[in-house]
């Protein structure tokens, strides 16, 4: 519809209020990202630890957007701060499961039980199995206390069901995501390394 000369047209309400906090967005994901990436390194001290557990980013935002598209929930500024939650919640983690496989494979190498490739596997395994009830306990929780709130009514319960959506698709998916991929990962890579140091020893 054409406007008459002089007069103009502006948006108002919540696609204002939505625009803005998209420019906003477009600054806070970024540096949220990076701060995470560079305290996971100065904790870790590797590239290749950063990467792993980074590695269930991409898997939990799949599982976050399933649950969204499932519930018909549009992208809103609720829905974008579950997402920023979910983000520290997968680097928080990930790490535990690293530390979990590391503890078990120094535990092995400093008793002299990583003769082989099946001692590896031994050692990892254990690592995860170690790590199955921690984590079970730890998603059980987080459900009792986020799954109610997709039910909740009154004031402020649309946002409120927005911001936990992606939470529960996130936890969900990185939940298998932790338990399946993550010793796998770690597996081949600590393989190399025992080949490696087993290689003279053949020789």
């Amino acid at each position: 519809m054409l406007l008459p000369a002089g007069c103009s047209r502006e948006w108002a309400g919540t696609f204002e209020a939505l625009e803005r906090s998209e420019e906003r967005l477009l600054v806070l994901i970024p540096v949220t990202l990076v701060l995470i990436v560079l305290l996971l390194y100065w904790g870790a001290r590797s590239w290749f630890r950063v990467g792993v557990i980074l590695l269930a980013v991409p898997f939990s935002r799949i599982g976050a957007f399933w649950l969204l598209w499932a519930l018909d929930y549009d992208m809103s500024l609720a829905v974008w701060v579950g997402i920023i939650a979910l983000l520290g919640i997968d680097a928080e983690t990930g790490q535990i499961m690293l530390l979990y496989l590391d503890s078990e494979y120094e535990k092995a190498e400093r008793a002299g039980k990583l003769q082989n490739l099946s001692d590896l596997h031994h050692a990892i395994f254990q690592g995860a199995v170690k790590r199955l009830r921690p984590k079970s306990m730890t998603v059980a929780t987080d459900m009792i206390g986020l799954l109610p709130l997709l039910w909740a009514v009154g004031t402020g319960a649309d946002v409120t069901r927005r911001l936990v959506a992606p939470l529960i698709g996130g936890i969900t998916i990185r939940f298998f995501m932790e338990l399946l991929v993550y010793p796998v990962v770690f597996l081949l890579w600590k393989r190399r390394q025992l080949r490696t140091a087993l290689s003279p020893i053949a020789a």
